[in-house]
């Protein structure tokens, strides 16, 4: 079988493959769907016609009474590629992903593979408690969906070729875009609700990854997620070669099916010649063509079980993790590189400095700065903001001078201005918000004034997931004379980020909110202004020459980086930035907003839940409180089920009080969760407020 330069198969091949299996089948060889084959008579007749049970290999196989009954011909020979044949999940023509690449450990049914076989009973599921296991998920049920998950019922089968609405396809009732559930998203889109009907079939996988019409799209370019681990294709094919299409007891069969199937032909979907248009129609420009299941593979630790279930890490606005890239990096580091930087002549230490330089640029390319220069690295955000209270403002605020921060920061954007104000006598004033947590831009412009010295403010809130109006902040700053700060935590990991076009005159972020290790950071400043400030630390590495009379500075940034500094740790940022830049901002971008807005619909129609802060334009951040429980509790009950959500106020106090409580539950979003992720989270919630 042809196979692109990924080693994956061509969907031709796929699905020229899959005609042929499916054409062999005999006529009364059973279509329904079920998770134990021995289900039923019919089920239990053809299980056994195909493993040969109690057959003598190349003997004269008499049908038993159970195939009689069940009106199945005389078996044939199959090979069985596994020792024991079982169905992959594909076979149900379901498009179900399969439990075997996405939960724990499978190695001895697929050799070098990962992930719990869905094989055994159901209680082993990553859904337990007789919930509908992943592999309903494909027929557009959901795992958690209310109407099974939460009833302790299994889903029930669907039959192939279910009537579909015949309306647009490229959208559910409510006004969610279909197009998030084909992203690899989620292979279960929507709850089984009264006001929500689905109006087109979805599947685990990404189809517009086979979608011809795809602009832009390359020939050739499928990308089924988990190929690499379950070599489907082949089976199939060793299978096929045993089966006779002329014989008399299954029929003959053409190679091709026509565009439009005849009435009598099950309407498997993957069965079609031709591919079938997939909309590409969804918020942000987003398509299908981003898959989150594949990218999930890339974190090693979303494969951990928490209270034997799988980790849903609903916690990226606290930290994020790591993709296998990154931990590799470092240990590389580590293995064959380690060495202080800068003063040795070596080989290590030209290796070091050249791979912690290197991170440098790459800083300075995500974030679209001027120079290398400009970037110094740091402990995190937290550290860059204090950097330049300590550094910047000391030098130059006096008495009287003003301060301005927002209603929406994080205590680190709060804390280093007003010690740094009652030192020097200065004002600290704050933007109001209005009830959605927006910035009132009016109230803003009011509170500059020529005695305005500098504004910091937050481009993305990390308890409400605002996203602040940064580029017109920043320039009404800039008009009354006052320098800027914007703190870019929250937002380096979403969205595109380019300092140049926003002007702000510093910008932080942390590296283990962007993918990369902990104890790294960035402080960006115009190199100008990084310049002409006196360091606020003094030590090794960042002095040009010491006497006992007179010390000279280096220039930015190593006049900033006093001491040893995280080399290791810098190097592994870089690695991370190379990851999401592979990515793509945009895409990461486009793909969390709809899936913001599909977990925005679903927990609005929980009962009994408030959700705090409903910017129009916001990021991947979910507050909310659910009516009888307190946070704490909530908190506890979904990580009993394996999801990770902050609670508390979130080093968030005044805009919590803004918005009328002290705490609440907060999952948030990054590229690698799904609308199963989703599905899960307020499955619980819905049997909480039941």
């Amino acid at each position: 079988m042809s196979t692109n330069t990924n080693n994956l198969p061509s969907v031709e091949a796929l699905q020229n493959l899959a005609n042929q299996l499916f054409k062999a089948l005999p006529e009364d060889a059973p279509k329904e769907i079920s998770f134990d084959p021995y289900e039923h008579p019919r089920a239990t007749a053809f299980a056994k016609s195909i493993t040969g049970q109690g057959i003598v290999p190349g003997a004269n196989i008499p049908a038993d009474d159970a195939l009689v009954q069940a009106g199945v011909p005389a078996p044939f020979a199959l090979s069985d590629p596994f020792g024991v044949i079982t169905a992959p999940p594909s076979v149900t023509g379901l498009g179900a992903s399969s439990p075997v690449a996405n939960y724990g450990n499978s190695n001895d049914i697929f050799p070098g593979t990962t992930g719990t076989s869905n094989y055994q009973s159901l209680e082993n599921s990553p859904f337990s408690n007789n919930k509908a296991p992943v592999s309903v998920a494909g027929s557009g049920i959901s795992p958690s969906s209310p109407d099974y998950s939460t009833k302790g019922v299994a889903a029930p089968a669907l039959t192939p070729g279910y009537e579909q609405t015949k309306s647009d396809k490229s959208t559910l009732s409510g006004g969610v875009p279909a197009s998030v559930a084909g992203s690899g998203a989620s292979p279960s889109y929507v709850h089984q609700q009264e006001d929500f009907s689905i109006k087109e079939p979805v599947t685990s996988f990404p189809d517009a990854n086979i979608d011809k019409q795809t602009p832009g799209k390359q020939q050739g370019s499928f990308a089924l997620p988990f190929t690499d681990e379950q070599p489907y294709w082949s089976d199939i094919e060793s299978i096929l070669k045993f089966i006779n299409i002329n014989d008399p007891a299954i029929g003959s069969h053409s190679q091709t099916f026509s565009t439009i199937p005849d009435a009598h032909t099950p309407s498997f979907y993957f069965l079609q010649q031709e591919q079938l248009p997939v909309s590409n129609s969804a918020l942000g420009g987003f398509t299908h063509g981003f898959d989150a299941y594949k990218i999930k593979k890339d974190f090693p630790i979303l494969n951990e079980k928490v209270n034997g279930r799988s980790l849903v890490w609903l916690d990226n606005a606290a930290t994020t993790q790591k993709p296998q890239a990154v931990i590799d990096r470092l240990s590389y580091f580590y293995q064959h590189e380690n060495s202080n930087i800068h003063r040795a002549a070596h080989e290590l230490a030209a290796r070091a400095t050249d791979a912690y330089e290197e991170a440098r640029k790459k800083v300075q390319q995500f974030l679209g700065a001027k120079s290398p220069n400009e970037i110094i690295f740091v402990r995190g955000a937290t550290e860059a903001i204090n950097l330049v209270a300590q550094s910047w403002g000391d030098q130059y605020l006096k008495g009287g001078d003003e301060i301005i921060v927002s209603n929406l920061e994080h205590h680190a954007n709060i804390v280093p201005w007003k010690r740094l104000a009652d030192k020097k006598g200065l004002t600290l004033k704050v933007i109001p918000v209005d009830d959605d947590g927006q910035i009132l831009l009016d109230e803003y412009a009011k509170l500059l004034s020529s005695k305005t010295k500098l504004v910091a403010f937050t481009q993305v809130s990390n308890a409400l997931g605002t996203v602040t109006p940064a580029e017109k902040m920043v320039a009404m700053a800039h008009a009354a004379g006052a320098k800027v700060l914007v703190d870019g935590a929250q937002s380096v990991s979403h969205m595109p980020v380019n300092v140049q076009a926003l002007d702000a005159d510093w910008f932080v972020f942390s590296g283990h909110k962007v993918f990369g290790p902990t104890g790294i950071g960035v402080v960006y400043g115009k190199e100008d202004l990084l310049n002409s400030t006196e360091p606020w630390q003094g030590g090794g590495n960042m002095i040009q020459d010491v006497t006992f009379e007179k010390i000279q500075y280096h220039k930015a940034p190593n006049r900033f980086e006093a001491g040893t500094g995280n080399i290791a740790d810098a190097v592994g940022l870089g690695a991370a930035i190379d990851y999401v830049t592979q990515l793509g901002m945009t895409n990461i971008n486009a793909y969390e907003h709809a899936l913001l807005e599909y977990a925005t619909h679903h927990l609005k129609q929980v009962p009994g839940v408030r959700l705090i802060g409903t910017a129009a334009h916001k990021a991947s951040v979910l507050s909310f409180n659910l009516k009888g429980y307190s946070n704490d509790d909530v908190g506890k009950a979904l990580n009993r089920e394996g999801i990770a959500v902050r609670t508390g106020h979130h080093c968030a106090q005044p805009i919590l009080r803004r918005m009328g409580v002290e705490t609440t539950v907060r999952p948030s979003l990054a590229f690698y969760n799904t609308c199963e992720d989703v599905d899960r989270l307020v499955s619980v919630l819905r049997g909480l407020a039941k």
